[in-house]
């Protein structure tokens, strides 16, 4: 089944996850673009208070990932659901699991809030430890507890709105970076080291990788929305990857203070290679931003 959604002016969707990372940007690019937003946000989190202000949003608080949680909707009836929200480390099994457990349940979310369509972010650590390139046909090989967790979810999803007869898209995230990046990611932490004029030890760097900035994400995860054919997985990524220490450079260069030392190839060995053609063909959807030009603006 390949079947676009029809979009109107104005869409109302759901968005879980919609104070995050990511999903500060998607949210901002939707209520931007007009659309009506309700964000399941969790309760007492203080990366709520991002997009209390923002027009056209909606929050409501929910912890999805907790055992008890039921879905239920009394708002009005919603075009989308897109499901973002994500929690624990990468080798945090149990945690995963949840994850697992919280995003089939945003089957009958979407199901009771009368949803044509619901959108899946996926990661680029379904391809696991690869040094091919990253077609959306490359089988999948997770090393990590995070990329079998967004394996499985991936099959079980797509299996759970066929059977629900909602048009189901999956988007596979490579590396983001930009606004609200967490502290306790190599870039940030990088650029941090540079600007104070400290050292910084990393990997060999020998790895290609592909960054793509968040608001191009967010507007790659709108465009699934708006265009991606229902049934197809799709790359979210820059598309123009180059070895990590070629990106490690440019942030030296642009700070010309701190020093890093490069050390051996990490293990396991993952190199980013993203095609995105597909994306593109479908959706029509670009990068806008470039990595040399938007350090400054984002950290």
């Amino acid at each position: 089944m390949h079947v676009l959604l029809k979009v109107s002016d104005t869409m109302r969707v759901i968005l879980t996850g919609g104070a995050g990372f990511l999903g500060y940007s998607v949210t901002k690019e939707l209520a931007a673009c007009g659309h009506d937003v309700y964000a399941i946000v969790r309760p007492g989190s203080e990366h709520n208070k991002r997009i209390a202000e923002l027009p056209e949003v909606t929050l409501i608080e929910g912890d999805i990932c907790a055992d008890d949680y039921v879905p239920t909707w009394q708002g009005e009836a919603c075009d989308c659901l897109i499901h973002l929200a994500n929690q624990g480390g990468r080798y945090d099994a149990i945690a995963q699991h949840k994850n697992v457990v919280a995003g089939l349940k945003m089957i009958d979310l979407a199901k009771l809030a009368g949803c044509k369509r619901i959108v899946y972010t996926g990661s680029q650590a379904e391809y696991g430890a690869t040094v091919k390139r990253q077609v959306e046909s490359l089988p999948t090989n997770p090393f990590c507890e995070y990329g079998k967790a967004k394996v499985e979810l991936c099959e079980k999803s797509k299996a759970a709105a066929e059977k629900a007869g909602i048009e189901w898209v999956w988007g596979r995230i490579f590396s983001l970076y930009g606004q609200y990046e967490p502290m306790t990611r190599m870039l940030p932490q990088l650029i941090a080291a540079m600007k104070n004029g400290e050292e910084y030890k990393m990997s060999s760097g020998n790895q290609n990788w592909d960054y793509l900035e968040v608001r191009d994400g967010a507007r790659a995860v709108i465009a699934l929305m708006e265009s991606g054919k229902s049934d197809e997985i799709y790359n979210i990524a820059n598309g123009e990857y180059k070895k990590l220490k070629e990106f490690a450079e440019i942030v030296k260069s642009k700070y010309s203070k701190g020093t890093i030392i490069y050390g051996d190839d990490p293990s396991p060995y993952v190199s980013l290679q993203p095609s995105v053609e597909k994306i593109r063909k479908d959706t029509g959807w670009k990068p806008e931003y470039r990595f040399e030009d938007s350090l400054e603006y984002l950290f």
